[in-house]
């Protein structure tokens, strides 16, 4: 398995931008499929980005598409959510997770970070 530490969030305004990071380690970080996936209080855990192995492949919830963007450093170990033009809908925990399968399933993942808070005010 791999452990996941995400950072990078807090308290931005509407409009403006966040850029989320999740630091991988343990076993070959790079062999996995990574996925951000965000939850906001009474709601499931939802699906926003997920990125290839090697970067070359990328999707997005229809709710983001255009203003986040997935991407990872394999030499750092690090994947990143570029966050513009946030809207207060975004306010959410935002988990990073790792996985063998290029899906959008929240389950179909195996490891998960502890979450980044990101708030997002009007």
């Amino acid at each position: 398995q791999v452990q996941l530490v995400e950072s990078g969030g807090g308290l931005v305004q509407a409009g403006g931008s966040l850029r989320l990071s999740c630091a991988a380690s343990g076993r070959t970080p790079s062999s996995y499929i990574m996925g951000w996936f965000r939850q906001a209080p009474g709601q499931e855990r939802e699906f926003v980005a997920v990125i290839s192995t090697y970067g070359g492949r990328t999707d997005y919830a229809d709710s983001v598409k255009g203003r986040f963007t997935i991407s990872r450093d394999n030499a750092k170990n690090t994947v990143y959510l570029q966050m513009n033009s946030l809207k207060p809908e975004d306010t959410a925990v935002y988990y990073c997770a790792a996985g063998r399968s290029y899906v959008t399933i929240p389950r179909a993942f195996d490891s998960w970070g502890q979450g980044t808070q990101v708030t997002v005010s009007s």
